[in-house]
């Protein structure tokens, strides 16, 4: 990139901090008030989403970028011992940048990221919400999510707020990853069992038959 471009983009990044500022001084503090262009390659995909795209929709995801450009930022924290942007949402609109050589060269290589400041579970529990709100998510990625999440020391109930499931759910996805194994041995009162988890275990035993139901 051209050391003018780069100039350029410096005093756009510090009219963006401006129109940030104002905006929170209005009790609008939103991030995408602060929308930031930053290198691509100071940007880095998290390990934890659980948004699938068929390659179809990458070719469309591609297509609609080309056509109309970006409309969406992509959702970030940033990591200050790494110097580097994490995704939170907005994978596939990353990856769209990093695979095809237009999309790269409309921008010089630029990505609009906005900055969200949340401990890891939290961030995780974003990832979802932004998912789910589009009705994306795959099964195993979702399973995985919450088994982070329960190491990072969420409760049950916590998870199921952050994320918007409710008990069944979030037994099956404890299953799906195998957490409900780590603690098969455990001994567990039917008196403190929900309702739900209930009805969830005697369906896990109706789809699973010959199947030793787990201790949860």
């Amino acid at each position: 990139m051209s050391e003018n471009r780069a100039e350029k983009v410096a005093a756009v990044e510090a009219v963006n901090a401006a129109v940030a500022q104002a905006y929170a001084a209005l009790g609008f503090p939103h991030p995408v008030g602060a929308v930031r262009w930053v290198p691509i390659e100071q940007v880095r995909a998290n390990d934890y989403n659980p948004n699938a795209v068929a390659s179809e929709e990458m070719t469309l995801l591609h297509t609609s970028i080309a056509e109309d450009g970006y409309t969406q930022p992509v959702v970030t924290i940033w990591d200050p011992e790494e110097q580097i942007y994490v995704v939170v949402d907005g994978y596939h609109r990353y990856t769209t940048m990093r695979r095809f050589q237009d999309i790269y060269a409309s921008t010089d290589g630029f990505l609009p990221v906005v900055v969200i400041d949340k401990p890891i579970a939290d961030r995780i529990a974003s990832t979802v919400r932004h998912n789910r709100a589009r009705g994306k998510h795959s099964v195993q990625g979702m399973g995985s999510l919450v088994f982070q999440m329960l190491s990072a020391g969420e409760s049950d109930e916590t998870i199921c707020r952050k994320i918007g499931v409710d008990a069944e759910e979030l037994a099956r996805l404890k299953h799906v990853t195998g957490y409900s194994a780590l603690y098969r041995d455990a001994e567990y009162s039917p008196a403190v069992m929900t309702e739900s988890q209930l009805r969830a275990k005697a369906e896990y035993k109706k789809e699973h038959p010959d199947e030793q139901i787990p201790k949860w």
